[in-house]
């Protein structure tokens, strides 16, 4: 719209307005202005042609099935705009706007709850808005990024997770080890009852039509159905946005989101062992959240459907960064929290393709999300300039602490949680590559951040290795210092996501390693933990160190070294990296007590060994021999 003689607005006859070329709309703007004395009538001249509104008719009915009610009748009536300005609008002419679409007339019987009104893609504007004016504990801070709080719960919870098991699901990694705990499908439905019960309830409820996944040929149409305006404005962040085009065009979602979390489940419901439950059913193509606001349940729970659907379609789902240097080379990185898997591949020397979820196919890599979720503790412009300067207007910051008026957050603040989060849209990121996809990764990097101190700073891995050390997926983690105790505790998570897979962990690497060995990928074993003793002795080895090995393996300049195999692990460890002292690489030069570097390499080993049991006693299929093959490739005592 531009501004006319006589304060008169003015637009071409198309209706729409002229747009640059580069919005990916060219109008004609030589035909005669249409003209308009105030901006009802304005926006009565931006009807949309019949079809265009029998689309939005489709799509307000699949909206409205996807919330209806299976013992209350046929679902909400569908209300256009915000209810709070209803009595504002009332008697001024019907508009029609992106966001807000006209809903035809839905006959409703009296068993049906209250009429709700559905707030379909808003902008993050529009959402600020939302989340300022009607939910406590939101504002904006210095940054312009949108402060928000989750409730009670400030992270995710592991133990309420529940999948339906059923004939679908019978090739699902069940029992000792598996983070898949069942559910019958009843008890599914009752819950999905009670989140659509309540959803139907409110005032308003908003609506997310997303995708996921950049490769267009293997994308997933999502709808997330949620409560809160903070909800839809962290999925509008971490999923693919859609453009208005493929919005008008979304038709039927492949799986839907119904976010009921402010409200808690029935506790005497069977299966349920606390008021959060958090339930997907993969037949229906449904996740239910009740009981627990913490946003980031909806992007793993999402991220857990692609390790459901990916695999059945030969494609490898990750939980991964990705990022490719200016002449193509991609690497992956694995590492569990705490292990700098964020830090290394948000490198400004290279372009950023994800930070955490990509899908690994024929096509090469892509990111499953359309943005990245990063840890704020500790967070500081020197250290992580690029998630430093991403976080600005649009962007959820999650349970931070800021100062009362100058409305600047402390990110060394933790008396919410210690895990302070920040979403934002990927293209917040100054060198992300859009649209996030690659050629086939040349390095796979795993991260571990070891505190015993016993593993080398960097060694390359055969494909065998990689996948031991693949569904391993160790770091360790410092005791509490209270009592003065400083054991190190080591932690293991298959396929550095354990919390996520849907399979059993070896389906997973077997496909890693036939798609390294098809593409020519090398895999990597980089400790990012400590050298010369083990926590409260030794130190943590240099950032800019493990920087200068990891631009080694991207150089190729590793692949030119000569190598020497370490004791017990078997591991090859370069005998130079420019850049690193020599003496680091073989972290026994680096102990002053070898007998105890001896005793404390042994007593890791033998935790690895005790770790895949789990996975070498899975019966089922060729699994077994598999993982037979893959322990092989283990610590040898």
């Amino acid at each position: 719209m531009m501004e006319a003689k006589d304060g008169q607005a003015w637009l071409g006859t198309n209706g729409y307005g002229s747009r640059r070329e580069e919005d990916g709309v060219c109008h004609d703007d030589s035909a005669t202005p249409v003209r308009a004395n105030t901006v009802d009538e304005l926006h009565s001249l931006q009807r949309k042609p019949q079809v265009v509104e029998d689309r939005h008719r489709l799509q307000l009915q699949s909206i409205s099935a996807s919330l209806a009610s299976m013992t209350c009748g046929i679902g909400p009536k569908l209300v256009n705009g915000d209810p709070a300005r209803k009595k504002e609008m009332a008697g001024k002419a019907v508009t029609h706007h992106q966001h807000h679409i006209t809903v035809p007339t839905i006959t409703v019987s009296d068993s049906d709850l209250k009429f709700t009104h559905v707030l379909y893609n808003l902008s993050p504007s529009e959402l600020y808005e939302h989340a300022i004016k009607y939910e406590k504990g939101s504002f904006i801070t210095s940054s312009g990024a949108l402060a928000t709080l989750s409730g009670a719960k400030t992270g995710r919870s592991p133990r309420d997770k529940r999948v339906v098991k059923d004939e679908t699901t019978d090739d699902l990694w069940w029992g000792k080890g598996s983070p898949n705990i069942e559910m019958d499908e009843q008890t599914f439905l009752i819950n999905r009852e009670r989140a659509v019960d309540y959803l139907n309830s409110l005032d308003k409820v908003f609506v997310n039509d997303q995708f996921l996944n950049w490769d267009p040929n293997n994308r997933i149409k999502v709808r997330i159905i949620s409560a809160r305006a903070y909800h839809s404005l962290f999925m509008h962040n971490m999923c693919i946005r859609p453009t208005y085009e493929e919005l008008e065009n979304f038709g039927e979602p492949d799986f839907t989101i119904y976010n009921a979390g402010q409200f808690p489940c029935n506790r005497y419901t069977h299966y349920m062992t606390s008021s959060t439950s958090i339930d997907l059913n993969l037949k229906r193509r449904e996740m239910v959240i009740l009981g627990t606001q913490y946003a980031g349940e909806m992007k793993k729970g999402l991220f857990s459907v692609m390790h459901y659907l990916m695999p059945k379609k030969q494609i490898l789902s990750l939980h991964s960064g990705c990022n490719m240097g200016r002449g193509g080379d991609v690497a992956l990185f694995f590492g569990l929290s705490g292990t700098g898997k964020t830090t290394l591949s948000t490198d400004r020397n290279r372009i950023l393709i994800g930070d955490d979820e990509h899908c690994w196919s024929d096509n090469g890599i892509s990111n499953i999300e359309g943005g990245c979720y990063a840890k704020c503790i500790d967070l500081s412009q020197e250290k992580e300039p690029d998630i430093w300067d991403a976080i600005k207007f649009g962007t959820v910051l999650e349970n931070v602490v800021f100062d009362e008026h100058s409305r600047e957050v402390d990110y060394t603040e933790k008396s919410v949680t210690e895990n302070t989060r920040a979403a934002y849209p990927i293209e917040y990121i100054a060198n992300a590559k859009i649209p996030c996809v690659g050629p086939h990764p040349k390095n796979v990097i795993l991260l571990a951040c070891d505190a015993f101190g016993v593993l080398p700073p960097v060694s390359k891995l055969s494909h065998a290795q990689t996948m031991y050390h693949f569904i391993s997926g160790y770091t360790a983690l410092v005791a509490g210092t209270e009592d003065g105790i400083k054991e190190p505790q080591a932690t293991f998570s298959a396929c550095f996501g354990a919390a996520f897979i849907m399979l059993h962990p070896t389906r997973y690497a077997a496909m890693l390693a036939d798609k390294m060995n098809k593409h020519g990928a090398t895999g990597w074993l980089v400790n990012t933990g400590w050298i010369g003793g083990s926590y409260g002795v030794g130190e943590r080895i240099s950032l800019a160190y493990t920087r200068k090995i990891i631009d080694a393996i991207h150089s190729g300049e590793l692949l030119a070294r000569s190598y020497k195999k370490t004791d017990v692990f078997g591991l090859d460890i370069p005998t130079k990296v420019e850049g690193v002292p020599s003496e680091l690489l073989d972290p026994i030069n680096t102990w002053e007590d070898k007998d105890s570097y001896k005793l404390t390499l042994l007593k890791l080993s033998d935790l690895f060994k005790r770790n895949f049991k789990v996975f070498a006693n899975y019966k089922k299929g060729g699994v077994s021999d598999l993982a037979d093959e893959i322990a092989a490739a283990g610590p040898n005592f």
